[in-house]
Protein backbone atom coordinates (compact mmCIF):
# COMPACT_ATOMS: atom_id res chain seq x y z
CA UNK A 1 0.00 0.00 0.00
CA UNK A 2 2.75 2.34 0.91
CA UNK A 3 4.14 1.42 -2.37
CA UNK A 4 1.23 2.30 -4.33
CA UNK A 5 1.40 6.13 -2.19
CA UNK A 6 4.51 6.42 -3.49
CA UNK A 7 3.52 5.31 -7.27
CA UNK A 8 0.73 7.68 -7.05
CA UNK A 9 3.16 10.80 -5.21
CA UNK A 10 5.64 10.13 -8.07
CA UNK A 11 3.30 10.53 -10.59
CA UNK A 12 1.41 13.54 -9.61
CA UNK A 13 4.94 15.62 -8.95
CA UNK A 14 6.03 14.14 -12.46
CA UNK A 15 2.70 15.42 -13.84
CA UNK A 16 3.38 18.46 -12.35
CA UNK A 17 6.99 19.01 -13.89
CA UNK A 18 5.45 18.40 -16.68
CA UNK A 19 2.63 21.30 -16.63
CA UNK A 20 4.85 23.91 -15.26
CA UNK A 21 7.97 23.02 -18.14
CA UNK A 22 5.06 23.35 -20.80
CA UNK A 23 3.66 26.76 -18.53
CA UNK A 24 7.09 28.06 -18.77
CA UNK A 25 8.00 27.26 -22.29
CA UNK A 26 4.65 28.30 -24.04
CA UNK A 27 2.01 29.59 -21.83
CA UNK A 28 4.10 32.34 -19.76
CA UNK A 29 5.82 33.93 -23.00
CA UNK A 30 2.07 34.60 -24.64
CA UNK A 31 0.84 35.94 -21.89
CA UNK A 32 4.04 38.36 -21.64
CA UNK A 33 4.04 38.92 -24.92
CA UNK A 34 -0.01 40.44 -25.05
CA UNK A 35 0.87 42.33 -21.61
CA UNK A 36 4.07 43.99 -23.90
CA UNK A 37 2.16 44.29 -26.68
CA UNK A 38 -0.50 46.22 -25.03
CA UNK A 39 1.50 48.31 -22.85
CA UNK A 40 3.80 49.42 -25.77
CA UNK A 41 0.58 50.31 -27.51
CA UNK A 42 -0.43 52.05 -24.90
CA UNK A 43 2.79 53.43 -24.25
CA UNK A 44 3.36 54.78 -28.14
CA UNK A 45 0.30 56.67 -28.94
CA UNK A 46 -0.48 59.98 -27.49
CA UNK A 47 -3.75 61.21 -29.37
CA UNK A 48 -3.65 64.42 -31.54
CA UNK A 49 -6.80 66.21 -30.38
CA UNK A 50 -6.24 69.34 -32.50
CA UNK A 51 -4.31 70.05 -35.76
CA UNK A 52 -2.77 73.26 -37.00
CA UNK A 53 -2.71 75.31 -34.09
CA UNK A 54 -1.09 79.03 -34.52
CA UNK A 55 2.56 79.35 -34.36
CA UNK A 56 3.69 80.87 -31.44
CA UNK A 57 5.76 83.30 -33.76
CA UNK A 58 2.29 84.94 -35.08
CA UNK A 59 1.92 86.45 -32.38
CA UNK A 60 5.51 86.83 -30.62
CA UNK A 61 7.39 89.85 -31.03
CA UNK A 62 10.22 87.30 -30.77
CA UNK A 63 11.15 85.89 -34.07
CA UNK A 64 12.89 83.29 -33.41
CA UNK A 65 10.34 81.76 -30.72
CA UNK A 66 7.66 78.72 -32.32
CA UNK A 67 6.01 75.71 -31.63
CA UNK A 68 7.99 74.10 -34.64
CA UNK A 69 10.67 71.61 -34.21
CA UNK A 70 9.79 71.89 -30.72
CA UNK A 71 7.78 70.04 -27.92
CA UNK A 72 6.57 72.60 -26.36
CA UNK A 73 4.40 73.01 -22.86
CA UNK A 74 2.25 76.25 -23.58
CA UNK A 75 1.09 78.26 -20.68
CA UNK A 76 -1.92 81.06 -20.44
CA UNK A 77 -0.57 83.31 -17.33
CA UNK A 78 -2.73 85.87 -17.82
CA UNK A 79 -2.52 89.65 -16.30
CA UNK A 80 -3.18 88.45 -12.50
CA UNK A 81 0.81 87.91 -11.30
CA UNK A 82 -1.08 86.74 -8.11
CA UNK A 83 -3.06 83.51 -9.66
CA UNK A 84 -0.01 82.99 -12.39
CA UNK A 85 2.97 82.94 -9.67
CA UNK A 86 1.65 79.63 -8.56
CA UNK A 87 0.51 77.87 -11.94
CA UNK A 88 4.15 79.19 -13.11
CA UNK A 89 6.49 78.03 -10.21
CA UNK A 90 4.21 74.77 -10.30
CA UNK A 91 4.74 73.54 -13.79
CA UNK A 92 8.51 74.80 -13.47
CA UNK A 93 9.20 72.59 -10.50
CA UNK A 94 7.35 69.30 -11.73
CA UNK A 95 7.50 69.96 -15.52
CA UNK A 96 9.99 71.79 -17.07
CA UNK A 97 12.95 71.33 -14.08
CA UNK A 98 12.76 67.62 -15.37
CA UNK A 99 12.98 68.58 -19.09
CA UNK A 100 14.62 71.11 -20.13
CA UNK A 101 18.17 69.55 -20.85
CA UNK A 102 16.24 67.07 -23.01
CA UNK A 103 16.54 68.31 -26.86
CA UNK A 104 13.60 69.99 -28.72
CA UNK A 105 11.81 71.00 -25.01
CA UNK A 106 11.03 74.38 -24.43
CA UNK A 107 8.28 76.31 -22.02
CA UNK A 108 6.24 79.12 -23.34
CA UNK A 109 4.60 81.34 -21.34
CA UNK A 110 1.92 84.01 -23.02
CA UNK A 111 1.20 86.82 -21.33
CA UNK A 112 -0.83 90.22 -22.36
CA UNK A 113 1.23 93.14 -23.66
CA UNK A 114 2.08 95.72 -20.65
CA UNK A 115 2.91 93.27 -17.90
CA UNK A 116 6.47 93.18 -18.45
CA UNK A 117 7.27 94.87 -15.40
CA UNK A 118 4.42 93.12 -13.20
CA UNK A 119 6.44 89.76 -14.75
CA UNK A 120 10.02 90.79 -14.11
CA UNK A 121 10.32 90.16 -10.32
CA UNK A 122 9.22 86.74 -10.40
CA UNK A 123 10.78 85.52 -13.55
CA UNK A 124 13.93 87.00 -11.79
CA UNK A 125 12.64 84.90 -8.66
CA UNK A 126 12.80 82.06 -10.80
CA UNK A 127 15.78 82.41 -12.71
CA UNK A 128 17.65 82.17 -9.14
CA UNK A 129 17.17 78.83 -8.79
CA UNK A 130 16.48 77.62 -12.21
CA UNK A 131 18.30 77.44 -15.56
CA UNK A 132 15.43 79.49 -17.40
CA UNK A 133 16.94 79.26 -20.70
CA UNK A 134 14.21 76.82 -22.44
CA UNK A 135 11.91 79.26 -20.56
CA UNK A 136 9.98 81.73 -23.44
CA UNK A 137 7.75 84.34 -21.53
CA UNK A 138 5.92 86.14 -24.96
CA UNK A 139 3.78 89.16 -24.30
CA UNK A 140 0.99 89.76 -26.95
CA UNK A 141 -1.87 91.68 -27.58
CA UNK A 142 -5.26 90.60 -26.13
CA UNK A 143 -6.84 89.96 -29.83
CA UNK A 144 -3.53 87.29 -30.33
CA UNK A 145 -3.99 85.47 -27.34
CA UNK A 146 -7.50 84.81 -27.66
CA UNK A 147 -6.49 83.49 -31.60
CA UNK A 148 -3.98 81.37 -30.62
CA UNK A 149 -5.90 80.04 -27.50
CA UNK A 150 -9.31 79.63 -29.54
CA UNK A 151 -7.12 77.83 -32.10
CA UNK A 152 -6.58 74.49 -29.61
CA UNK A 153 -10.03 74.04 -30.33
CA UNK A 154 -10.52 72.81 -26.17
CA UNK A 155 -13.64 73.20 -24.88
CA UNK A 156 -12.16 76.10 -22.17
CA UNK A 157 -11.89 79.78 -22.65
CA UNK A 158 -9.28 82.26 -21.29
CA UNK A 159 -10.88 84.08 -18.19
CA UNK A 160 -11.31 87.66 -17.86
CA UNK A 161 -7.54 88.27 -17.12
CA UNK A 162 -6.52 86.39 -20.19
CA UNK A 163 -5.78 83.19 -17.67
CA UNK A 164 -6.37 79.27 -18.67
CA UNK A 165 -5.57 76.96 -15.31
CA UNK A 166 -4.28 74.23 -17.58
CA UNK A 167 -1.29 73.81 -19.04
CA UNK A 168 -1.12 72.38 -23.05
CA UNK A 169 1.34 70.02 -24.76
CA UNK A 170 1.83 71.26 -28.40
CA UNK A 171 4.08 68.86 -30.79
CA UNK A 172 6.67 69.16 -33.15
CA UNK A 173 4.21 69.67 -35.52
CA UNK A 174 2.40 72.44 -34.33
CA UNK A 175 -0.54 70.06 -32.86
CA UNK A 176 -2.29 69.68 -29.47
CA UNK A 177 -1.45 66.78 -27.81
CA UNK A 178 -3.69 64.94 -25.03
CA UNK A 179 -5.44 62.15 -23.48
CA UNK A 180 -9.19 60.52 -25.55
CA UNK A 181 -9.12 57.53 -22.65
CA UNK A 182 -9.03 59.75 -19.53
CA UNK A 183 -10.60 58.56 -16.95
CA UNK A 184 -11.24 61.61 -14.31
CA UNK A 185 -12.46 64.06 -17.28
CA UNK A 186 -16.16 63.60 -18.42
CA UNK A 187 -15.75 62.07 -21.99
CA UNK A 188 -12.31 61.09 -21.92
CA UNK A 189 -10.52 64.14 -23.95
CA UNK A 190 -8.09 65.50 -21.68
CA UNK A 191 -7.10 68.99 -23.67
CA UNK A 192 -5.13 70.42 -20.91
CA UNK A 193 -3.74 69.63 -17.51
CA UNK A 194 -4.34 71.47 -14.58
CA UNK A 195 -1.82 73.83 -13.52
CA UNK A 196 -2.78 74.21 -9.94
CA UNK A 197 -2.89 70.23 -9.48
CA UNK A 198 0.90 68.59 -8.68
CA UNK A 199 -0.90 65.27 -8.69
CA UNK A 200 -2.15 65.83 -12.15
CA UNK A 201 0.89 67.29 -13.34
CA UNK A 202 3.19 64.43 -12.41
CA UNK A 203 0.85 61.58 -13.27
CA UNK A 204 -0.61 62.58 -16.24
CA UNK A 205 1.25 65.47 -17.68
CA UNK A 206 4.81 63.73 -16.95
CA UNK A 207 3.46 60.49 -18.29
CA UNK A 208 1.99 61.88 -21.79
CA UNK A 209 5.62 64.01 -22.23
CA UNK A 210 7.51 60.43 -21.49
CA UNK A 211 5.42 59.16 -23.84
CA UNK A 212 6.04 61.69 -26.87
CA UNK A 213 9.70 61.46 -26.34
CA UNK A 214 9.49 57.71 -26.97
CA UNK A 215 7.51 57.99 -29.92
CA UNK A 216 10.66 60.13 -31.12
CA UNK A 217 12.88 57.47 -29.91
CA UNK A 218 11.42 54.88 -31.91
CA UNK A 219 10.98 57.04 -35.06
CA UNK A 220 14.98 57.90 -34.63
CA UNK A 221 15.56 54.32 -34.47
CA UNK A 222 13.07 53.43 -37.55
CA UNK A 223 14.72 56.17 -39.39
CA UNK A 224 18.48 55.20 -38.55
CA UNK A 225 17.69 51.41 -39.46
CA UNK A 226 16.16 52.29 -43.15
CA UNK A 227 18.92 54.36 -43.90
CA UNK A 228 21.49 51.73 -42.68
CA UNK A 229 19.23 49.36 -45.50
CA UNK A 230 19.38 51.54 -48.39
Amino acid sequence: MKGGFNNHLFLFLYTMKKFWVLFSLFILPLVFYVFLSKGIYKYANLPILTENVIDISEISKESSTTFKEHLTVLCFLGNDIQKAKGSLFNVNQTIYKRYYSKPYFQAIAVIPEGNEELYKETIAELSAFTDISKWHFVYSNSTSIESLFKSLETPFELNKNFYSENTYIVDMDVRLRGRKDDDDTAGGKLYGYDMSSISTLKNKMKDDIDIIYYQLKKSAEKESRRKREI
